[in-house]
């Protein structure tokens, strides 16, 4: 499939006739529909009945209105690229743990963005694949949960975010600060799943130190979907306290009485950049941390 394919079907759908579809695109009607039923081949879908009048079929509905977005967001995408090409702005990607979206990365994004002369690209990536992405120029900076060894890259932890379980509610251990060795008795939901090493590594760490074993009941890859199976009574999952800013009813958190329980947030970064863009960022992030 072709630009030039979702172009053309563009265009017939808005007129549903291949005539004047053919006259907008400066074409022959012949090549017109022969692009448009290689289209049809490629997806093996009718996305047109071709009776008087032309209608849309109902994929053809679907597939109108997604090419419409895609073409949409490649026309944004090219005027983009053109600006930063001309030096108008200054592309900056930010790689993110889903957990450290409960701190203050969402304030240095509605910094960042109101900047005009930054256009910003987020991804949401564990800390293992943000060193690959820095590595390859993906992104400029990673927010994470855990220490990656690697020459190329520079880690500081900009904080330690106390630990807390996440219960279901009603749970018998919500009425007081718990002990790992409490928690340890239960069964555990653990995130994320892979790439590893990562935050899950990073609890079972925590338990192995004072000589504890969890069962694991359920591995996941998102911290959603971990906060949604201990609602539904699969388990417990240790979770950073600034995650508790996610209020739902069947959910409750307790406090642990390990205070050296914690999850550091580190930010990563190429070791080579030393980018105004970069500087300005990590100014930002450590004013932000000491508000």
């Amino acid at each position: 499939m072709e630009l030039r394919h979702l172009r053309y079907f563009r265009v017939l759908a808005e007129t549903l006739n291949f005539t004047r579809a053919a006259e907008r695109l400066h074409i022959a009607q012949p090549p017109l529909s022969r692009q448009i039923q290689q289209l049809e081949d490629e997806l093996g879908v009718a996305l047109i009945e071709r009776g008087r009048p032309l209608r849309l079929t109902e994929a053809g509905r679907f597939f109108y209105e997604h090419s419409v977005q895609l073409l949409e967001q490649l026309g944004r995408v090219s005027d983009d690229t053109r600006r930063i090409a001309e030096g108008q702005r200054r592309w900056f990607g930010i790689g993110f743990a889903p957990s450290t979206l409960y701190g203050a990365l969402p304030e240095l994004i509605r910094q960042l963005r109101g900047e005009a002369a930054i256009e910003l690209g987020l991804s949401e990536l564990t800390t293992l694949p943000q060193v690959e992405a820095l590595k390859r120029g993906r992104i400029d900076i990673g927010f994470g949960r855990i220490h990656i060894e690697d020459p190329a890259i520079v880690q500081e932890v900009i904080r330690q975010d106390p630990l807390v379980a996440a219960l279901p509610a009603g749970h018998r251990l919500l009425v007081a600060p718990a002990s790992l060795e409490e928690l340890a008795r239960e069964p555990f939901v653990l995130y994320p799943a892979s790439p590893r090493p990562s935050y899950a590594d990073h609890v079972l760490a925590l338990f192995a130190r004072d000589d504890l074993k969890i069962r694991v009941a359920q591995m996941t890859n998102e911290l959603q979907t971990a906060i949604g199976l201990v609602s539904a009574g699969i388990g417990i999952s240790l979770v950073p306290a600034s995650v508790q800013r996610l209020h739902r009813d069947d959910i409750g958190y307790t406090p642990l009485l390990d205070a050296s329980a914690t999850s550091p947030i580190v930010i990563s970064y190429r070791k080579d950049d030393n980018s105004p863009l970069l500087r300005r960022c990590l100014k930002l992030v450590k004013n932000l941390d000491s508000e």
